[in-house]
């Protein structure tokens, strides 16, 4: 059994860790609001730049794009987006066990179509966002051909579109005919989604209820359309977008990655936190009891002393 000084230690210690588990939660709750609010003041712009696209794609008459090129698939880019460090529940360790049968799964789908050495290519090509990602793929052995920290909501812009021009380059140069992202969908704080979407090439919209003109036409009842008069003309203006469309897109995935990773990392510091109190009870509770041992045991030699003396 644990000493009295041994019990008091161990109080100690579980009660400094409580006391960072809750400062690391107050943290992840105070850069959570920071982050949903610039989702929010996001969202507006994102929706008017897909309304636009999707405004404009069908008005313009055989457009061709490099963004918008649909080719036959030997050889696809995958973007997984993780964080830099651990700390946050199951974040990392979802986001990554979905890519990775993503990344299965299309390695052989191209593989059984006998395009995988189409032009010299790789299958697969991955791009990883955090630290947490690229060490998980190259300790594997994946083909990881660029790597970029955490991008987040204090990320300058400039990053981003870095990467975004990175991302759709190696699309538009021909080094992969497909792009998807791998990225977590922040639905509250205690719940976060993973999945993987098809990012490139960009689907010509169509008025689905899905799509923004098709959402648009059901909030209104009307067909979703309005009446634009384009400057410059509609190919050159739809030309401009569509990059700046792909910028913004990757933007709000990177931004609701940024989101599930605080808010798995609140709920992980709160349940922590918690544990931690619990501890604290068990071990208060123990230390009483080894207390109480430690008098009852000396009681009964100073009586069994006195006893002896009688005798």
């Amino acid at each position: 059994m644990a000493s009295l000084r041994d019990i008091k230690r161990k109080i100690r210690v579980v009660k400094n860790i409580s006391q960072i588990t809750q400062a690391m939660k107050m943290v992840a709750a105070a850069k959570l609001r920071r982050v949903q609010e610039r989702v929010q003041r996001g969202k507006p712009y994102a929706q008017t730049m897909a309304e636009l696209v999707g405004t404009l794609a069908p008005n313009v008459r055989d457009f061709a794009h490099p963004l918008l090129d649909t080719r036959p698939v030997g050889a696809i880019g995958i973007v997984v987006i993780a964080a830099d460090k651990g700390l946050s529940g199951s974040y990392n360790s979802n986001i990554l066990r979905l890519a990775h049968q993503f990344v299965d799964r299309k390695t052989r789908e191209v593989e059984s179509s006998g395009r995988e050495h189409l032009n010299g290519r790789q299958p697969v090509r991955i791009v990883t966002v955090g630290r947490k990602a690229t060490d998980y793929f190259t300790k594997r052995g994946y083909p990881v051909v660029q790597n970029y920290p955490s991008l987040g909501a204090q990320t300058p812009y400039d990053q981003v579109r870095a990467a975004s021009n990175m991302i759709t380059g190696m699309f538009m140069t021909g080094q992969v005919d497909e792009v998807y992202i791998c990225y977590t969908e922040f639905v509250t704080t205690m719940t976060q989604r993973p999945h993987s979407i098809k990012f490139l090439p960009i689907e010509r919209p169509a008025e689905t209820a899905d799509s923004p003109v098709g959402a648009n036409a059901a909030a209104t009842g009307g067909t979703g359309r309005r009446d634009f008069i384009f400057e410059p003309a509609a190919p050159e203006l739809l030309s401009r977008l569509l990059p700046r469309f792909v910028e913004t897109r990757i933007y709000q995935l990177l931004l609701e990655s940024a989101a599930s990773q605080l808010g798995a990392q609140m709920t992980a510091m709160t349940n922590a936190t918690k544990n931690a109190g619990d501890q604290i009870e068990n071990l208060t509770l123990l230390a009483n009891r080894t207390r109480q041992a430690g008098i009852t045991k000396e009681l009964l030699d100073i009586v069994g002393g006195a006893e002896a003396l009688k005798g």
